[in-house]
Formats: C-alpha cells, structure tokens, sequence
C-alpha cells in the first residue's frame, strides 16, 4: 500500500501552495454567479483561498479573483465573499 497523496492547491491570495482542506474554495457557475463553496462539490470553476482575511484582501487588491474566473467581478460579490469569510475564520 502506497501513502495516500494529499491534494494541493494555490491560494490566489498569498500564492501558496497549500492541502485542499486547509483553503476555502470561491466557485463561479454556469450562470455566472460567484460564491463561495464551502463544502467544495458546487459544479462550476474554483478558486482557492487560505481561511484568512488577508489573503482575501490581497486577492482583491491584485484582481487574482478577476483573473481567476476571468471577468471582471462586482463589488458587491467581494463584499458578500467579506461577510461569508467572517463566519468562517
């Protein structure tokens, strides 16, 4: 039996490499809508993000989060990612 790989991704906060279970996963839909995932199964194009503010910050400053999906992403979206990541931290 081989050791089981831990799956990796990269915050587009701080740009680390980092185990899938300690980010939080941003998801944009088939519709459009972006939001965040946690339970990380939503269908659509994902993001990652470490569990602190910060790094969401920094990705907003940087436009990661546009570049990321793509599009130019509203405020408003930032503002709802914000409050969602509150509840999380």
């Amino acid at each position: 039996m081989g050791v089981k790989k831990i799956p990796m991704r990269m915050c587009v906060g701080c740009r680390e490499m980092k185990p899938k279970k300690e980010l939080v996963r941003i998801v944009k839909t088939a519709h459009g809508e972006i939001k965040l995932d946690t339970v990380g199964k939503v269908n659509g194009r994902g993001a990652y993000i470490c569990k602190n503010g910060d790094c969401l910050k920094k990705a907003i400053k940087t436009g990661a989060v546009n570049r990321a999906f793509e599009t130019a992403v509203p405020d408003a979206v930032y503002k709802s990612l914000e409050e969602s990541f509150k509840e999380i931290e």
